[in-house]
């Protein structure tokens, strides 16, 4: 049924979300933190009122089970329409938000498990433990696993810290996919990171500019096109490295060619893409706070992250609203980049069970109705009735059409104007095999789109 849900969204017109305004899909796109008793305050009315979109708790937000299951009901409580992204990092070992300290257990790093061990079970049952963790108290994002590989031991933030699985690049996709597999059996979405791989990279990101050029070796990309071919990818998390083979102007985190050209056109990865967090040295001190949001976006990024919620002592989600506002009334950024990162956003809520489709698709309004098909399940005929336009129309621009569960068009029943009123139309199947189908309406500038099943 989820993946049914997954398609319906996916199939659903640009119409049908419309209806949510342009700071809403902004709001969505972001990811904050919070720190204090004052920036919660901030963090609350960001929720409620600035429809923001995801939040980030670190190890000063988590102090026992209760208490963290009582934030994040709090956190979700306050939503306007769409549940929120509630994520943390829980790799293992000392990136761990949960652990001994508050009320868990320790638990071993990548590199334990994957280098030293060489157990992917170990990874796997370390992996199922966290995810019960995390659904316990409401978690529902983990930004894990590291898939970056152990090309330089003592890489400052990945090698020396114990991050990475192995210099093995197909011992890190099989860690990995057993880490996924176990958040996934929980619906937590799952963040891989950080691409194009900072295994390599002899800085730390947090710190300052880093450049893995002369370090960086193609086959750091092998798990994540691996893991983007098997289909098991929620996010991928861009890393703040500079690779000048592929862009000599922008770190990856920031480069349309890192993004839009090699992760989403030469991987083939269709999930979000979230960046590694914005204020840290690599950006903030090379990039302005305005240039830095529209370079990301532009490159194709559809999760923004930031370490906290304020700036200069007020909201930050406001700030960084009304900075992509400007610049798509300015011309430099085109509102079609926000519609595809809110569709892809909102996909991934439905499909990890975050949200409901229904939260997600609007109601529409009374110039557009589709019935349910009769019969249902059909062999091999159906009738669908649908409705179109108002009495102050003669007649309705009109176009009902079939696709299957991939979003591919496999035949048109109506495209033409119709009088305005309730119509019907017999569609025959007899051609194709069994199997669930979606069929959409599109009328008066709305659209509409329902399930079917074909049994043979």
């Amino acid at each position: 049924m989820k993946s049914i849900c997954f398609a319906l969204l996916l199939l659903a017109p640009l119409q049908t979300i419309a209806q949510v305004s342009l700071q809403e899909k902004i709001g969505q796109m972001l990811m904050v933190a919070y720190t204090n008793s004052a920036s919660k305050d901030t963090l609350l009315k960001d929720i409620s009122e600035r429809y923001l979109g995801g939040v980030i708790l670190f190890g000063a937000n988590l102090q026992n089970p209760a208490q963290m299951s009582a934030l994040t009901d709090e956190l979700q409580s306050l939503v306007p329409r769409y549940d929120l992204f509630i994520a943390t990092d829980q790799e293992g070992g000392q990136v761990a938000r949960l652990r001994a300290a508050n009320g868990f257990t320790s638990t071993n790093s990548a590199n334990t498990t994957g280098n030293v061990w060489n157990s992917v079970d170990s990874t796997r049952v370390q992996a199922a433990r966290m995810a019960g963790w995390l659904e316990s108290v409401g978690i529902n994002v983990n930004l894990a696993p590291v898939v970056d590989v152990n090309t330089f031991q003592f890489s400052p933030a990945i090698g020396a810290l114990g991050r990475s699985y192995s210099p093995d690049p197909a011992v890190v996709t099989a860690h990995s996919e057993a880490f996924i597999a176990e958040f996934t059996a929980r619906d937590i979405a799952t963040a891989v990171k950080h691409f194009p791989g900072h295994g390599s990279a002899r800085a730390d990101s947090h710190l300052g500019f880093t450049d893995i050029t002369s370090y960086w070796v193609p086959y750091e990309l092998d798990p994540f096109r691996d893991l983007a071919e098997s289909g098991t990818l929620d996010m991928v998390m861009t890393g703040h490295l500079m690779l000048r083979t592929w862009d000599t102007d922008y770190p990856a985190s920031l480069s349309s060619v890192a993004i839009t050209d090699k992760l989403r056109g030469e991987l083939g990865f269709r999930g979000v893409v979230i960046s590694d967090e914005l204020f840290m040295g690599a950006i903030k001190n090379n990039y302005s706070f305005e240039h830095a949001i529209i370079q990301t976006i532009r490159a194709g990024t559809d999760i923004l992250l930031y370490n906290t919620n304020l700036r200069d002592g007020t909201s930050l989600v406001r700030q960084v609203t009304d900075v992509v506002m400007q610049a798509i009334a300015d011309g430099e950024l085109d509102e079609s980049m926000i519609e595809a990162s809110y569709r892809r956003i909102l996909n991934l809520k439905v499909k990890r069970n975050i949200t409901s489709v229904e939260r997600v698709i609007s109601e529409l309004p009374a110039s557009i109705e589709l019935h349910q098909n009769i019969p249902n399940p059909f062999n091999p005929e159906t009738v669908i009735r649908f409705t179109v336009g108002t009495q102050d129309l003669a007649s309705v621009r009109t176009r009902l059409a079939v696709y299957d569960l991939l979003g591919r068009e496999v035949m048109v029943l109506v495209n033409s104007s119709l009088p305005a009123g309730e119509h019907q139309v017999t569609f025959n199947a007899s051609m194709l095999p069994s199997g669930m189908y979606l069929y959409r309406l599109e009328s008066n500038g709305f659209a509409v789109t329902k399930k079917m099943m074909l049994v043979k």
